[in-house]
């Protein structure tokens, strides 16, 4: 936004000049002369564009690359006062709202903008609607290649891929270590929101994880499309800017890893971390004992620090003065430095601020490229929406569970630890949380739970019609063979498609049906949660039966699908807590 000259008042800065409307929710510019406010900045208009405004014919388009002329001011009648109010102040001379109330109705129209990094974007949303197009012009895509579950849903689990490479582009970043790289996978975050919005795991990829990276479609310049060869057993971080991959393939590549599907991607480079610490005044973090680091630049002494722009960079790049000197340890810094980062956006002092909020949009729409289904100002603003529901307590921080790679003589690699590493994955796609819930959740837990509590009727007596929800094709068949075979239930029928996809596979009954229910939950290892009480049906005989529809996430004939009752015990932090960096 280019605000200089536009209504500014002599030694005040532009920024400063918003002013929220309470009947609207929004920022305006705040003129220091009578002339009509607008929620949009733009150039100031000369007196002759003004001439031509004031003449031009209503509903003109403007030319390509001008402004569409304003329509001619009407007489408007004052605004009615209120008896005993005092007179509205003279223009120019506008008293400020108290305080406290601007605070609180600040807070309740940007309620939405608190993310962190990427989560940053989200709260950058929150000043979007100041400037939408000019925004969306600032806005980079990349393809999603079809790797992408299509896009966030408001009604659904949210899994966004976070993506900082270490790609050396933009004004100072020429001196960091090798200038000519492509620009790897060097930080990745995967953020799952639960369904709810009540909690939320920021799982960190380490870069010298050892995976299998799948063949992978990739858009071209030119539009043209080509499939870029796998490769097994390679470091994640060549996921990314390797043989020409693009973030798409960092997610098909996730996808493979943790069998969550991403929604989304964001890519920031080092530049974002820069001037998005720059836009919010800093951010504090804290240091165990004094580091000064060669390598990262980084030179500060034992305790708490508000750092920002190269500083800020700095920190999240050392690695070799903090821990055991590897990669592992710097997640452990740049997991701080996003929790601080967070609850500074989510303060206060960010979210009054027309200022900052101004500054947060202008950089975080330029620092960050997005997949091609976020590509708008609109989808980010609805995201933002959906993650300023979560609470900073209950964002958790936690790192893929790894072990030394044992392939290697002189360890530099790792590879997922075989016993947590899958505890952790299936938590997330079960969407359990990390963090303590409320006392309600703990209570709908337990009732969940209860309903596998009870009688269990004998196999002979299971009375179901299965249905196909959304599994691959041939699974109802291939699970009523299983059933009647190995299982016992006889009385067992293929009913074909359900009418609808379904993301988990569940259990129907009645009322009457519950031991039933009991038993194929059981011997289908479902949770209480898959089984949802409803009216009587019957199969295609007219006999009552429960119905069974196997979902998305149905794995197999034979293969539980019991999501775990806690998330596992591994190392992790939360948002709202500050840990000093060792």
């Amino acid at each position: 936004m280019d605000a200089q000259g536009r209504g500014r008042a002599e030694h005040i800065d532009p920024a400063d000049q918003w002013v929220l409307n309470p009947t609207t929710g929004e920022y305006e510019l705040q003129l220091s002369t009578p002339a009509a406010q607008s929620p949009v900045p733009g150039p100031r208009r000369t007196a002759s564009a003004a001439r031509r405004a004031a003449t031009a014919p209503r509903g003109r388009k403007a030319a390509p690359g001008r402004p569409a002329p304003d329509t001619p001011d009407r007489d408007v009648p004052p605004p009615r006062r209120r008896r005993g109010a005092p007179a509205e102040p003279p223009p120019g001379r506008r008293g400020r709202r108290p305080e406290k109330k601007k605070a609180k109705k600040a807070q309740k129209a940007l309620l939405w903008t608190g993310g962190v990094m990427a989560f940053v974007v989200l709260a950058t949303a929150g000043a979007a609607y100041l400037y939408i197009e000019h925004l969306n012009g600032n806005i980079a895509s990349s393809p999603d290649d079809g790797a992408s579950t299509g896009g966030f849903s408001k009604d659904k689990a949210i899994n966004i891929l976070l993506i900082g490479t270490d790609k050396r582009t933009g004004k100072g970043n020429e001196s960091y270590g090798d200038s000519g790289s492509a620009g790897h996978a060097d930080t990745t975050i995967l953020l799952h929101v639960s369904k709810d919005r009540s909690n939320a795991t920021a799982l960190s990829i380490p870069r010298d994880l050892i995976v299998d990276i799948p063949d992978c479609p990739t858009t071209q310049e030119d539009g043209s499309q080509k499939v870029i060869a796998g490769s097994q057993g390679v470091r994640f971080n060549t996921s990314l800017g390797q043989d020409g991959r693009t973030p798409s393939c960092t997610m098909r590549t996730v996808t493979e890893l943790t069998g969550i599907k991403p929604d989304n991607f964001m890519v920031a480079d080092f530049n974002a971390v820069k001037t998005l610490t720059t836009a919010v005044g800093g951010v504090e973090v804290c240091l165990a004992k004094d580091i000064n680091d060669k390598d990262s630049k980084l030179n500060l002494k034992k305790g708490k620090h508000v750092v920002e722009g190269e500083t800020a960079l700095a920190f999240v790049r050392t690695r070799h003065s903090v821990g055991t000197g590897g990669d592992l340890s710097r997640i452990n810094l740049q997991q701080q430095f996003l929790s601080a980062l967070m609850r500074k956006l989510k303060s206060n002092d960010t979210l009054t601020s027309p200022s900052k909020m101004v500054k947060l949009a202008e950089a975080g729409t330029e620092a960050l490229t997005v997949d091609s289904q976020l590509d708008s100002i609109g989808k980010l603003k609805d995201l933002g929406l959906e993650l300023g529901k979560l609470n900073v307590k209950n964002l958790a921080f936690v790192t893929v569970p790894v072990v030394d790679n044992p392939a290697e003589t002189v360890k530099a690699t790792v590879v997922p630890d075989p016993q947590k590493a899958p505890q952790v994955f299936r938590s997330i796609q079960q969407d359990v949380s990390f963090t303590a819930v409320k006392q309600k959740k703990k209570k709908e837990a337990a009732a969940v739970a209860a309903r596998l509590k009870g009688e269990k009727a004998d196999p002979s007596e299971v009375r179901v019609r299965i249905l196909n929800g959304g599994a691959e094709a041939g699974s109802a068949q291939s699970t009523l063979a299983w059933l009647q075979t190995e299982q016992g239930v006889t009385k067992s029928e293929n009913s074909g498609n359900a009418p609808e996809e379904l993301s988990r596979t569940t259990i129907e009954y009645a009322p009457e049906q519950a031991a039933e229910a009991r038993r194929l939950a059981d011997i289908m290892g479902l949770s209480g949660s898959a089984m949802k009480e409803g009216e009587s049906v019957t199969n295609s005989q007219g006999m009552p039966a429960i119905t069974l529809t196997l979902g998305k996430d149905f794995k197999g004939a034979g293969i539980p699908l019991t999501g775990p009752a806690k998330a596992p015990d591994v190392a992790k932090s939360t948002a709202d807590k500050v840990k000093c960096a060792e």
